[in-house]
């Protein structure tokens, strides 16, 4: 089945936030955001931008009627900087105007005379300051201690691995309408609906159930959009409250670059022991995390960051450390792979120093260290159905990698200028929330009199194809045509208590729960259908929109049945409520079953380095990936790439730059680069891994949003081979992104 969104999209019908019709009299609005990035308020002047004609209000934290704080995790995020600011961009007042023209020039005319403090954005500076968001944390297994006298090689090494911006197409906004009895209705553009509802309802002094939060699809969300639309939706919100009119609030790019948080920078040392036979008997790391100035989900993607540091490696001895850092740079926040990347890119590094360093093919120790059936990771859950060595010999069987890895030893034996590299990248990603409790979704089912069908569920759309899903879900369970099948938008008055669209859940969360409701109506249509027949409700099945009695089709349809089941006053509405079985973690203790399952995989990848000008194209990127018994091969091929590339990004260009004084200055797309259409691998090829899905995944078709983002990784390593073809003398460092720049330096040091 493709999208159902395809041909939206691409005749430009897709209703997105600013295609919403806006009501008569409705407001627009801009941000005023802090000049600085950290001190004291001792002036701020609005009268210029209140005298302008058009302005009705300049809102400020003195307007708020509730509380003045949108932090989730930590209660340390204002909405309105009160008395000081603590990144460049830190929302101070909010100017709301007759139209958008008016408010952003009268932003322009606010004035605030800041006394400027320290200003902090490297984590290990901030460390040594003391400046930490939350205490460190640390997973142990085993004696690392003991383990260093049983090795034969130890090795130590730094990373450094670099922000990224979200760059969703869609920037931040809401529109918030007030309803009757002092309600508000917003539209936002947000993964997490129920965390805008709380935050707003917070931040008004009012209860949840006075916000209604609706969301038809995102133009892309990435992470970007889990927690950090909370603010934007509460500045419209709070305007509403105040002036009792619709208010629109959406970003200009250059704003939303400029405000957002990114993903987390990260600065490591590792250490890490081998055996004679090159075992890892020992992983020691430290990793400084760069939060920003609030703690946003700093915690949560420490955390995500620790449960993957060792990939899909089996390390008996490690320790573990993550310190989050708190700098005056915007608050960092979620990004596909949620810190996994991160913590894969270290022990990935210190494996390539390793295998430098003994003059062995880093792909030898790799193997020889792959997780096996039931080796314990370092978080205390036991590997189960693991896939990685499957993974490995399809590589080889499915694709000539030895040749290919002769191909590129001749070339570059060949060919003095011009080398290529060659790298393997293997992942192991778990697949659930951390945090236990969010693993929990819930869907409305209606069935029509007339048979068709209605879904409403708390996943959110946006381009990674979750609504298709549901709708194969019902259509499986009920054996009709998908043209029956509508998934509605996602609504906090449909479906309540919500866990964000995040973490590569929403498919398994929100499918689970449409396949309850759907299973819990097709057994009240099957008990009318035996008394239709006046048989066994055990003799009844649905096949193909035909009722079938012992597998004999009758003549009863399912519009038909349905519509008996509607005059026998049947209950043709159900919901679904799904919670991950199995799942938990202790904290005090560090260890637990936080997954129900795990995503296997693995790449290779060949790059052509020009090393006059430090340029570099990749050939291809041939991966087997482990999706379970995939529910749409289309789909789920598509967020490979996508992430593929997305990750490729991260690894080679997309360069997060600050000044000392907290300015960014990749503030656009002529100083900040993504991938284009002309620097995406030559060929990108997946096959698909014969393995049966998990029971915990919906359907059995494993979660694929998140763990091939960290296929990219494979880039930095192919390029650092390429590199040592032409210059033996190159001390590899692991300093990513790997920009033409820092290629250009390293080929000739």
């Amino acid at each position: 089945m493709k999208n159902t969104d395809s041909i939206s999209h691409v005749t430009g019908k897709s209703i997105y936030l600013d295609d919403i019709p806006v009501q008569k009299g409705t407001l627009h609005s801009a941000v005023f955001g802090s000049p600085v990035a950290h001190g004291k308020i001792t002036k701020l002047d609005i009268s210029k931008a209140e005298a302008v004609e058009g302005v009705v209000k300049v809102i400020t934290y003195k307007d708020i009627t509730g509380e003045n704080q949108i932090g989730g995790i930590v209660e340390d995020e204002p909405l309105f900087a009160e008395d000081e600011v603590h990144f460049h961009g830190m929302p101070i007042a909010l100017v709301v105007a007759k139209n958008e023209t008016i408010a952003r020039k009268a932003v322009g005319l606010i004035s605030a005379e800041i006394k400027e403090h320290e200003v902090i954005i490297d984590p290990r500076e901030a460390k040594e300051k003391g400046h930490l968001l939350i205490p460190p944390r640390t997973f142990k297994m085993g004696d690392v201690t003991q383990a260093w006298e049983k090795c034969e090689y130890i090795f130590e090494g730094t990373v450094e691995s670099g922000g990224q911006e979200h760059l969703y197409i869609e920037t931040q906004g809401a529109y918030a309408v007030p309803m009757e009895n002092g309600c508000i209705k917003i539209y936002s553009s947000t993964q997490g609906p129920t965390a805008v509802q709380k935050t707003v309802a917070k931040v008004l002094g009012v209860a949840m159930h006075k916000i209604e939060v609706d969301v038809n699809r995102l133009g892309g969300g990435f992470g970007g959009k889990e927690d950090q639309a909370s603010a934007y939706a509460s500045m419209a919100a709070l305007a509403v409250k105040v002036l009792g009119k619709p208010v629109k609030l959406c970003l200009h790019r250059h704003d939303d670059i400029r405000m957002t948080g990114k993903r987390h920078p990260y600065s490591s040392d590792f250490k890490i022991g081998l055996s004679k036979d090159l075992k890892i008997l020992a992983y020691q790391t430290t990793l400084y995390q760069n939060g920003g100035a609030a703690t946003d989900l700093s915690p949560a993607i420490m955390e995500r960051t620790l449960f993957h540091s060792t990939n899909c490696y089996f390390v008996p001895n490690t320790e573990v450390t993550v310190f989050s850092c708190k700098t005056n740079l915007p608050p960092n926040t979620a990004f596909r792979g949620f810190g996994a990347p991160q913590g894969a890119f270290v022990i990935e590094s210190a494996i390539s120093k390793a295998a430098l360093e003994l003059n062995v093919p880093k792909k030898v120790i790799q193997q020889k260290n792959f997780l096996n059936e039931n080796d314990e990771f370092q978080y205390g859950q036991i590997a189960t159905g693991v896939n990685i060595g499957k993974c490995l010999s399809t590589l080889y069987q499915k694709y000539p990698i030895e040749k290919l890895e002769k191909e590129v030893e001749e070339f570059n034996s060949k060919n003095h200028t011009i080398k290529k590299g060659f790298s393997l990248m293997p992942i192991c990603f778990g697949i659930s929330f951390t945090k236990t409790p969010m693993n929990q979704a819930r869907a409305l089912v209606h069935i029509y009199q007339d048979g068709s069908i209605g879904i409403s569920t708390g996943a959110i759309e946006m381009g990674q194809g979750v609504n298709t899903k549901m709708i194969q879900v019902a259509a499986r369970i009920f054996s009709v045509n998908t043209s029956r099948i509508k998934v509605e938008s996602t609504n906090t008055t449909r479906v309540a208590n919500t866990s964000p669209t995040a973490a590569s859940s929403g498919a398994d969360l929100n499918g689970n729960a449409t396949r309850i409701a759907c299973e819990a109506l097709l057994e009240r249509l099957k008990k009318t259908a035996s008394e239709m027949l006046k048989c066994s409700i055990n003799d009844i099945t649905i096949k193909d929109e035909a009722v079938y009695n012992k597998n004999v089709k009758t003549d009863i349809k399912w519009a038909q049945l349905v519509d008996k089941a509607f005059l026998d006053r049947v209950c043709l509405t159900e919901n679904g409520h799904y919670a991950t079985p199995i799942i938990h973690f202790d904290k005090t203790k560090e260890k637990g079953h936080p997954f129900a399952y795990h995503v296997y995989g693995i790449a290779a990848t060949v790059v052509t380095l020009d090393c006059i000008r430090g340029i570099y194209e990749f050939d291809k990127v041939l991966i087997v990936h482990d999706f379970g018994n995939s529910i749409n091969p289309t789909i789920d091929l598509g967020q490979i790439e996508g992430a593929l590339i997305q990750g490729i990004g991260w690894m080679t260009m997309e360069e997060i730059a600050f000044a000392k004084d907290g300015r960014l200055l990749s503030n656009s797309l002529s100083t900040y680069k993504v991938p284009d259409i002309y620097s995406v691998p030559k060929v990108v090829d997946c096959t698909f891994l014969e393995a049966e899905g998990p029971e915990l995944a919906v359907m059995r078709s494993k979660a694929v949003g998140e763990p091939p983002f960290l296929y990219g990784m494979g880039a930095f390593f192919a390029i650092q081979n390429a590199i040592l073809a032409f210059n033996p003398k190159y001390k590899p460092d692991f300093d990513a992104p790997f920009t033409p720049e820092k290629v250009l330096l390293r080929l000739y040091s």
